[in-house]
């Protein structure tokens, strides 16, 4: 069961990548955009770009300003400085008729808790203005949870909760759908249970995806494309493909004089990629079946070489140092 389930994974992400190369309309593009408060900056001059098809990634620890950029795309703030366009579409007036087609989870919705499933979804289609009494039973099928009666919203486990608020977003039959932390706190099944139901609205039904996170691994097996944030800041994007070719093997080397050993990698190794992680540790891309090579070089400079160990990056790892250590780390 659990072999047919990352099979059905595997095999939806090599679909959903071939698709994205054929569906290329812009839907979210942002630029240089800014957001303050009071003196604090939530975004700083972020840019980045989302095209129709894709299954975008904002990974970024608690506070990041995962939440605020959401909130700008949904209309619920406005931007300080920058702009951005949703669906080839700018200004506040245009954007909001498009904002029509937009699903959003952003943080968790509210339902009431001694009504059904049914009920609460009865309640913000009227409230929303929404047509067709018959979007509830589609939606409530849709993410599995038809078959809940009765059954008080009080007694849902955390899984059912998250896809009640799911099928709220759904409700409007959106283009672009926005989800913030949807699988934080599930257990590793009721990750699945989401990771599937996401790949199927966006192979079956075309739907757009940005889904926040900040744990990485949640998001490897679903996303085609990530954005680092961190403080605010844009830190980094890349696609799925070339996040895995980051996290690929090198040696740590751990030495008395970080400075005079990565010197020493430069001028006498050709080619050599490295970086210095924040525990002064040095990661060498290369040469990883020759380590004697470095620890020579080292030996013979005078470098106190302390270990050498051939390691693989994992996505955590990549997170922590892309993110916890900005500000120390050294890339070359």
């Amino acid at each position: 069961m659990i072999l047919s389930t990352y099979l059905l994974v595997a095999v939806s992400q090599m679909n959903l990548r071939y698709a994205v190369g054929r569906m290329r309309e812009t839907v979210l593009s942002m630029k240089n955009l800014t957001k303050k408060y009071n003196s604090v900056y939530a975004l700083n001059n972020v840019t980045m770009e989302i095209k129709q098809g894709e299954i975008y990634g904002l990974v970024g620890k608690n506070g990041a300003g995962k939440t605020t950029l959401l909130r700008l795309i949904t209309g619920q703030a406005y931007p300080t400085e920058g702009e951005f366009s949703l669906f080839q579409t700018y200004g506040e007036g245009p954007m909001n008729r498009e904002r029509k087609k937009i699903g959003a989870i952003i943080e968790s919705p509210s339902f009431y808790s001694y009504l059904t499933a049914e009920q609460n979804l009865e309640y913000y289609r009227l409230q929303r203005g929404i047509p067709g009494k018959n979007c509830v039973s589609e939606v409530l099928k849709e993410v599995g949870l038809s078959d809940t009666g009765n059954k008080k919203y009080k007694s849902f486990s955390l899984g059912m909760k998250q896809r009640l608020g799911l099928a709220l977003a759904l409700m409007n039959n959106p283009d672009f759908l926005l989800l913030d932390e949807p699988i934080n706190g599930l257990d590793p099944f009721g990750i699945v249970e989401i990771r599937n139901l996401l790949l199927q609205l966006n192979q079956e039904k075309h739907i757009t995806i940005l889904i926040s996170s900040h744990i990485l691994s949640e998001l490897s097996s679903l996303v085609t494309n990530y954005g680092f944030i961190h403080n605010g800041n844009m830190v980094k994007q890349l696609s799925h493909d070339e996040l895995l070719k980051e996290c690929n093997k090198y040696l740590e080397l751990r030495v008395d004089q970080v400075e005079k050993m990565t010197a020493l990698l430069e001028q006498k190794l050709s080619n050599i990629s490295y970086k210095v992680t924040p525990d002064y540790a040095i990661q060498v891309y290369g040469y990883l079946d020759e380590p004697s090579v470095i620890s020579e070089l080292a030996v013979n400079n005078g470098v106190k070489l302390n270990g050498i160990k051939l390691k693989e990056l994992d996505l955590e790892n990549y997170f922590i140092q892309l993110v916890g250590g900005k500000n120390n780390d050294s890339v070359h």
